[in-house]
């Protein structure tokens, strides 16, 4: 059990000194964005999978300004690639940024950046989910989900909410039930569950 709560202690501390080393905050408040971190960092849950996500929010999201901060981010030598996707004529109302940096180890982080538009009807709603989940989350539920990230084969991909919900709402507490349970649950598009 040490082995994995030391490997995630050790990949948070590592995301912490890249968010300092790119000052993400910095660059995106330089153009009037609201920022705000969330997903696993956010939620102390961050495991195997090396990802740092953010959503900033502006009342109007200009692609051109957008990528000026994304600009200044990716001059840091470490990023070695980033992809980009607009969805501002959708429901999300958001351009998507993928940036892959190249840490000291070379391990690659993925920080995902999601400029979100303040009439977005998830403007927000993901940080309420994050204050939900640290909020009920006792310690033997954190450790559970550490654990069953930690057991998850590298080249299988999982979303982070779906072991949150198996574990916080449905009582999951081993990678086998977690794999039946996934089955059951399967969802290809946004997971809205909050607990």
């Amino acid at each position: 059990m040490d082995n994995f709560l030391q490997i995630a202690k050790q990949n948070q501390s590592e995301a912490w000194k890249i968010i300092k080393k790119l000052n993400i905050e910095k660059v995106w408040k330089s153009i009037g964005a609201e920022i705000n971190l969330v997903g696993s960092l956010k939620s102390g849950l961050l495991m195997k999978h090396l990802d740092i996500d953010f959503h900033v929010y502006s009342d109007v999201v200009s692609v051109e300004k957008s990528f000026s901060v994304i600009l200044q981010l990716i001059k840091n030598p470490a990023i070695k690639k980033f992809t980009f996707k607009n969805l501002l004529n959708t429901d999300e109302k958001c351009l998507e940024w993928h940036l892959y940096y190249s840490d000291e180890f070379s391990n690659e982080w993925q920080i995902d950046i999601i400029h979100i538009q303040k009439d977005s009807k998830y403007y927000g709603y993901f940080e309420k989910v994050a204050e939900r989940i640290i909020s009920v989350m006792t310690e033997e539920m954190k450790n559970t989900i550490l654990m069953l990230k930690y057991e998850t084969p590298d080249n299988k991909k999982i979303m982070g909410i779906e072991y949150y919900q198996a574990v916080i709402a449905d009582g999951i507490k081993s990678y086998i039930d977690f794999l039946s349970w996934h089955e059951k649950n399967k969802n290809n598009g946004i997971i809205t569950w909050c607990p």
